[in-house]
């Protein structure tokens, strides 16, 4: 909002100072420091509020050193970091972009299936919370709503060198700069960047190619699929990570500043030329969304460090997951997610490689073995006695070198 009144009041009355809301880099600062801004100011009367309404967190006894001191803790802090996200968004962001539009989405559709999670456990007294199925459902309904409009709108282009020799009109043609014999054009496409390849481009067409001739009209099907699947997994490890003070808010903040300096890459056009990354035009308002989303998970991590405060409940790890998958599939680095989320990832292939372990060795021997002490992989550092910071601590480390990685792909190859 502020921006279209700083835009109106430059172009109108040449308004001193006005002309800087043009800058990406001012508004993406402001969000920053207000979304933290808003967290540390507001967040200790949500907390306060949250302990007059007892909403608190059930502890279940695991056997954990010092897990039952948590119990009563405040829960629903993600209200917390969506308040912290969305109003600096507001006010610094175009709100009537597709990207920031479909961001924005993302974070109010999970973070309301989390509330409602949260809610059933709270108010209710069912432990189990919002039924497993109707969370996938919701996943799978979000990531059918970014894949239609990824694939169906206009607003979302790349910028690619097509051949003089292709069918390309001379309206089309107008005005592009000429590079040989190729023209510059803003294309739909269904493109993504594959890390440490040369030719640094995948085309999801690939995936329906056996259909022959029919294969680009069912093309936006496999697409769609493809980000059910990544959206359903990314949210699903946050929520799984959510296990340890700090941790998951911790982590998320490390994957934010990461996806913030891939985007400003891609949706700078001498910057993506510099590299040879793929140019997303219009993608530049989504350095504004992951800086109120660094400052909201920085201003969450303040009330939510050893010993937590408040916990941030479904309401934030479903949201948090779901912003990161959507963001990365949005500036087309979502095949980077296995090495950015490899925090998330461990936790969720521990779970799964633990059950999966425990159901086989019960049908075959009778009673089930486990591979860890416990899972998620955060909980079997703790039945080896590790501290609690300490794990969250090292896990932090571990997330920032898989980002340097991330960043050292777009020359690594």
């Amino acid at each position: 909002m502020l921006y279209y009144l700083f835009t109106y009041l430059d172009k109108q009355f040449d308004f001193p100072g006005a002309g800087m809301f043009g800058y990406i880099s001012f508004r993406s600062g402001m969000a920053l420091i207000f979304s933290l801004l808003i967290a540390l100011l507001f967040g200790k009367s949500i907390i306060t509020f949250l302990k007059k309404k007892q909403v608190g967190e059930s502890i279940r006894d695991l056997g954990l050193d010092g897990q039952m001191s948590k119990q009563g803790t405040p829960t629903m802090g993600g209200i917390i970091i969506l308040l912290s996200l969305l109003v600096p968004v507001l006010l610094f962001g175009d709100i009537c972009n597709i990207y920031i539009l479909l961001m924005s989405i993302t974070a109010v559709w999970l973070g309301l299936i989390g509330f409602l999670d949260d809610y059933i456990k709270v108010f209710k007294k069912d432990k189990k919370g919002l039924h497993g199925r109707f969370k996938i459902l919701g996943q799978i309904t979000l990531g059918v709503i970014v894949g239609m409009t990824f694939y169906f709108s206009d607003d979302i282009v790349v910028r690619e060198h097509v051949p003089v020799t292709a069918s390309v009109t001379a309206q089309t043609a107008d005005n592009l700069p000429s590079v040989r014999n190729y023209i510059t054009v803003d294309m739909k496409s269904t493109t993504t960047t594959i890390p440490f390849v040369k030719e640094n481009e995948f085309d999801y067409e690939w995936l329906v190619n056996w259909m022959g001739g029919n294969a680009k009209s069912f093309v936006w099907i496999a697409f769609v699929l493809v980000i059910i699947f990544i959206v359903t997994a990314v949210s699903n490890g946050a929520n799984i990570t959510d296990g340890l003070d700090g941790l998951a808010a911790g982590t998320s903040a490390i994957v934010g500043i990461t996806l913030g300096a891939l985007a400003y890459l891609s949706g700078n056009i001498i910057y993506a030329d510099y590299l040879n990354i793929m140019y997303i035009p219009h993608t530049g308002e989504l350095v504004i969304f992951i800086s109120a989303f660094i400052g909201a998970t920085l201003g969450f991590l303040w009330y939510n460090t050893y010993p937590a405060q408040v916990f941030m409940g479904d309401t934030g790890s479903l949201a948090i997951g779901g912003i990161i998958a959507v963001y990365a599939i949005l500036i087309r680095k979502e095949l980077l997610i296995p090495i950015l989320c490899g925090v998330f990832l461990a936790e969720n292939i521990s779970v799964m490689m633990q059950v999966s372990w425990f159901k086989y060795t019960k049908k075959k021997y009778g009673q089930g073995r486990r591979i860890f002490l416990m899972s998620p992989l955060h909980h079997h550092y703790q039945k080896k006695g590790c501290p609690e910071p300490r794990i969250v601590t090292r896990f932090w480390i571990v997330g920032i070198l898989l980002a340097v990685m991330a960043i050292v792909t777009l020359k690594m190859r």
